[in-house]
């Protein structure tokens, strides 16, 4: 497949509009996100004098907070609107950062961490939802795929900056970046006001007495969302938490080549994203990706787990070959599960389902570095073959688990409703 560079180049622009809006403000957002992830641990280690342990524990206690809220928020957003409750939540985030700085002891560190956890999954809920109420159904996987080239810039800016702070290790200095990031989060929050009100068609089904399905009773939802989770044991964890342990610990590579690695990753998510999206747009061509998907994370696995035991210039070789098949993966897994996160949930309650959804991912993720530990760098390659086979066992369920959850869609939306003659008979 030819590309060049016009295309690519083409490609990393946003349309004008509420994407392009959208996409500063992710920008603005992950910034700050990637600035906060590379120095907050040894901050408030190193810094503030918390103990590793007790700061282990108040990470694990916000991540489980923050699944809780996902669905709540969600519903918040359909109620009161998508628009509105993304503002919000980015800028109480904002000033919640902000507190970082400020942070004395334990219980001061738990209580931000908890609440800033909170407000980063409730508003991906309300910005999942603002999509998909802002912009035509044929135009959502694309735009999350601009937004998603955007977060790895972004992600890469505040990382970069992180390291500098942690290069200088000076008190003051992170005084002033952890308040400069919480006027990110503020900022980016704020940016969405320009954006056009969407209606709130949760609220206005309500009013009429339509009964919504809420999403924990939407089985044929909650299994695409499982098996997506499935899919999420491939992705970005496996990648940062067990691949640095295994070239570090059980492969003759230097080190180092994970710097190249992670920039492989980064560097082709932010070129090829957009590109690697087009034709998942619904349901067929998620599940498709899905596939896909599976099949190139389990090839990637087994890439790996060759590099065990091996030269160090063949292991070097089987761990960057694996990476890039690695990257294609888990492009297609985001188009895919952006795809069937839309097209299968109600219009009128994407914050919800959005949430649910979300809240999945969160759990693949958080379980993702304790199996890895414990399966791939205790048992070897044989582990990653394993990993290999439950990925791809979940990528090969997805077109029948997609088309079965599609076939439960028949009943109509809000505006199909409003468009069928008054003595028609609803399913």
């Amino acid at each position: 497949m030819s590309l060049p560079i016009p295309t690519i180049l083409r490609d990393l622009k946003p349309p004008p509009g509420v994407v392009r809006v959208l996409a500063a403000s992710n920008l603005a957002r992950t910034v700050a996100n990637g600035f906060l992830l590379s120095v907050s641990v040894l901050f408030f280690i190193r810094s503030v004098g918390i103990p590793a342990e007790r700061v282990g524990l108040g990470l694990t206690v916000a991540a489980v907070l923050a699944m809780v809220v996902s669905i709540p928020a969600g519903q918040l957003s359909d109620r009161l609107g998508s628009r509105n409750t993304s503002v919000v939540f980015g800028v109480v985030q904002g000033v919640v950062v902000c507190g970082y700085a400020f942070v004395g002891g334990f219980t001061g560190f738990l209580a931000v961490v908890a609440l800033a956890s909170m407000m980063d999954a409730a508003g991906a809920a309300a910005r999942g939802a603002l999509i998909a109420e802002a912009l035509p159904a044929a135009e959502r996987v694309r735009a999350r795929a601009y937004l998603q080239s955007v977060i790895n810039v972004g992600l890469s800016l505040g990382t970069l900056l992180g390291g500098a702070a942690l290069a200088v290790h000076s008190a003051a200095l992170y005084t002033v970046l952890l308040l400069g990031s919480g006027a990110l989060f503020v900022v980016a929050g704020l940016m969405c006001l320009p954006l056009p009100l969407p209606p709130t068609r949760a609220a206005a089904a309500a009013k009429d007495g339509v009964d919504r399905r809420h999403v924990l009773r939407d089985v044929p939802y909650l299994t695409v969302a499982a098996l997506n989770a499935v899919l999420v044991l491939g992705t970005d964890a496996l990648l940062t938490v067990a691949l640095p342990i295994w070239i570090a610990h059980r492969t003759d590579a230097p080190a180092s080549l994970y710097a190249g690695i992670i920039f492989i990753n980064t560097a082709m998510c932010v070129l090829f994203q957009v590109r690697m999206s087009k034709g998942a747009e619904d349901v067929r061509g998620g599940t498709r990706a899905l596939r896909r998907s599976g099949i190139l994370l389990a090839v990637a696995c087994a890439c790996f787990a060759l590099s065990a035991g091996q030269p160090a210039w063949v292991a070097a070789v089987c761990l960057i070959v694996g990476a890039f098949v690695h990257v294609c993966g888990e492009m297609l897994h985001s188009a895919g599960s952006w795809a069937l996160s839309y097209d299968l949930a109600p219009e009128d309650a994407h914050g919800q389902y959005q949430g649910l959804f979300n809240l999945a991912q969160r759990v693949g993720a958080a379980v993702t570095p304790a199996l890895t530990t414990a399966v791939i760098i205790g048992w070897g390659w044989p582990g990653w073959l394993l990993f290999g086979a439950v990925v791809l066992a979940g990528g090969l369920a997805f077109p029948a688990v997609g088309a079965w959850a599609a076939r439960t869609r028949a009943h109509p939306q809000p505006e199909q409703r409003a468009a069928e003659p008054a003595g028609s008979t609803q399913a």
